[in-house]
């Protein structure tokens, strides 16, 4: 489960649209707590997200900033000592899918990470319209669904 407030959630999706039509990303940080006796999995609160800006750079038909993103080592490293600071842990990566599902797409399970969560946010016409999380099997197969409780 990954939990958020709303005040986040929109700062996220501020960002993501302004992005549009190119992906946006940003990083997720804050607390990775037991999930309790119901579930096998860690609940994450998030508590900052970090907006950065989509460095991709190759460019071709099939492969540009409309349908692709990278978060630089840079700016993870930076996220990762903010978060350190502060007591808390990078906990996800989110980004955008312009004018596309909310699913995570193939290059998303090459480059995901098992265990933290992958926002993904579908932008239609410049306006966020879904928001779901995923997190990569340890095997990394496939993505699994994970709930997200906005508060």
């Amino acid at each position: 489960m990954l939990s958020i407030s709303h005040t986040l959630m929109a700062q996220m999706h501020v960002h993501l649209e302004s992005g549009y039509p190119h992906e946006a990303c940003g990083i997720l940080i804050g607390d990775v707590t037991d999930g309790g006796a119901s579930t096998h999995s860690p609940a994450k609160v998030v508590r900052d997200v970090v907006m950065v800006p989509n460095v991709w750079d190759v460019k071709s038909e099939r492969e540009s900033l409309h349908n692709r993103y990278l978060i630089s080592p840079e700016d993870v490293a930076r996220a990762d000592r903010e978060a350190g600071r502060r007591g808390w842990d990078i906990v996800g990566f989110f980004h955008s899918h312009p004018d596309h599902p909310s699913q995570p797409s193939e290059t998303d399970r090459e480059f995901a990470w098992p265990v933290v969560s992958f926002v993904i946010v579908s932008v239609r016409q410049g306006l966020a319209v879904t928001t779901q999380s995923w997190v990569l099997r340890d095997d990394r197969s496939k993505f699994d669904e994970e709930a997200i409780v906005a508060e």
